[in-house]
């Protein structure tokens, strides 16, 4: 491929070299670097890629894509260009022949919410006959085929990667989970989403290696508007104004908001035994009734998203009710049954703000009690710890605090900070190191009535304990306990 082909759409300053080099691969992984390659000097958080040029020009690279001059043999072509990884983008979209053309492409941004939104448009989307990609923090999943998930959003490379492998295998739309990273990375530039979705913004993922405030973290996601056709925002939010501000899109909106185009009313809960949903009458651009198995109001705002995407991709008012009824996400409230008498859940939920909110929703279901099994993750803050304490203490009738992934930390002391949080409260509680153990004490335990949720592992299958990935899912511990194994 003529390197001149990968860069069409960019600009750039031609150091030194021809564009009609001859590109054999692209990289921007030194180790990965080859005769004939391009490599993209990108500078990262650990590593800056300009640094490795000698290890990859012996390694036979005759392309470099640079943001500084640098020095190369003769017989290296030197492209010079203001960003790197936005370069990459473009090149890699390229590369793999403009994949993003021939599929629909949806883009669901936010804080919360993005995970079981996308799976939410997978299953109406699949359920009308489409077939749908999908990318994001659990999985990406081409066909039957299924990566897990290293970044919520993949770099601008592998997105590209996974764009050709799902219209080489017939897929018509992909749907995938774009983060603050992500769009501040540039790893969704080099192709214009179809459909832009802001689901909602509050403060987290501020800090370092991440963002410097919450403005910084808010125009980051709003660049989302200004990169898709269509953008359909959450019209509640509190920061709705902003979020729109400057964008170039056609906008939609969804909520329930009276000014809303597509919007929720007369919200009611729902309930039986071992399950919890809600129920209510969508209006505006349609008008019909929608229930689905998932508690709480954020589960209103995840379907009407999703509501609002598909009835773009012309799905049947009765596709988009079975669909979502079916719809669920592995550790995302992950309904188990293991009584007639009370319901037990996994959840993801590992910080103060998402646990207190899966709390709160829970609670207005007026359990008999609400019963939380979580720990907290080693080598992180020890402010989390103290926070999720004092919001389990708070809202629980009863918590266990057991491990999470202690990583190279006592699970002990994990533990004993948890307990600092605590201690702000009433809250009654027990401790049981073993993960294991504190599931198989909750159900043992469990009363009529009850709400039992183990809070902090939901999709994860694994506990990393000293360096070490052990296995350890949820679902076969909860199976085990009931075999009395």
């Amino acid at each position: 491929m003529k390197l001149s082909s990968l860069l069409e759409r960019l600009e750039y300053t031609l150091l030194q070299g021809s564009a009609e080099q001859e590109v054999t691969t692209v990289a921007y992984d030194s180790r990965k670097a080859e005769q004939g390659s391009l490599f993209v000097c990108v500078r990262g958080a650990v590593a800056d890629g300009h640094k490795f040029i000698p290890d990859v020009v012996a390694k036979g690279a005759k392309t470099l894509v640079v943001e500084e001059t640098v020095e190369a043999p003769e017989d290296v072509t030197v492209i010079l260009v203001e960003d790197t990884r936005y370069a990459m983008a473009f090149i890699s979209a390229a590369y793999f022949g403009y994949p993003a053309e021939r599929l629909k492409t949806i883009g669901i941004t936010g804080t919360k919410g993005k995970t079981t939104t996308t799976y939410m448009v997978k299953s109406i989307l699949e359920n009308a006959g489409y077939k749908v990609g999908l990318i994001g923090t659990i999985e990406a999943v081409i066909g039957d085929k299924v990566i897990p998930a290293a970044n919520t959003t993949p770099e601008s490379y592998v997105i590209q990667e996974y764009f050709r492998e799902m219209a080489d295998a017939g897929c018509d739309c992909v749907v995938m989970e774009v983060s603050s990273q992500g769009l501040m990375l540039h790893r969704t530039q080099g192709f214009v989403f179809d459909f832009g979705i802001f689901t909602n913004i509050e403060p987290d993922h501020i800090g370092p290696n991440e963002h410097r405030d919450f403005e910084h973290y808010l125009s980051c996601k709003a660049m989302l508007l200004k990169q898709c056709r269509i953008g359909i925002v959450n019209r509640d939010d509190e920061h709705f104004e902003q979020i729109i501000e400057g964008h170039t899109c056609r906008l939609e909106t969804y909520g329930f908001s009276p000014e809303a185009d597509l919007r929720a009313e007369d919200a009611q809960l729902v309930g039986g035994k071992g399950y919890l949903g809600i129920s209510y009458q969508l209006k505006g651009l349609l008008d019909f009734p929608v229930e689905i198995d998932i508690p709480g109001k954020f589960s209103i705002y995840n379907s009407l998203t999703a509501i609002a995407i598909c009835r773009h991709f012309d799905v049947s008012e009765e596709n988009i009710i079975k669909a979502l009824k079916v719809a669920k996400v592995k550790g995302r409230i992950e309904m188990v049954k293991v009584s007639e008498d009370f319901t037990l859940m996994i959840d993801y939920a590992h910080n103060a703000m998402a646990l207190e909110s899966l709390l709160t929703t829970l609670k207005e279901y007026h359990p008999h009690r609400l019963v939380c099994v979580f720990g907290c993750g080693g080598n992180r803050s020890r402010l989390r710890r103290y926070e999720m304490g004092e919001v389990s203490g708070r809202l629980a009738d009863l918590t266990v605090i057991t491990s999470d992934n202690p990583r190279n930390e006592e699970p002990q002391a994990i533990i004993d900070d948890i307990k600092v949080g605590m201690a702000k409260t009433e809250g009654k509680y027990v401790e049981i190191i073993d993960r294991k153990e504190a599931i198989a004490y909750a159900i043992h335990n469990g009363e009529p009535g009850d709400i039992i949720v183990l809070a902090g592992k939901g999709h994860e299958d694994y506990q990393e304990i000293k360096g070490k990935k052990y296995p350890m899912d949820e679902r076969v511990l909860i199976a085990d306990i009931l075999a009395g194994r």
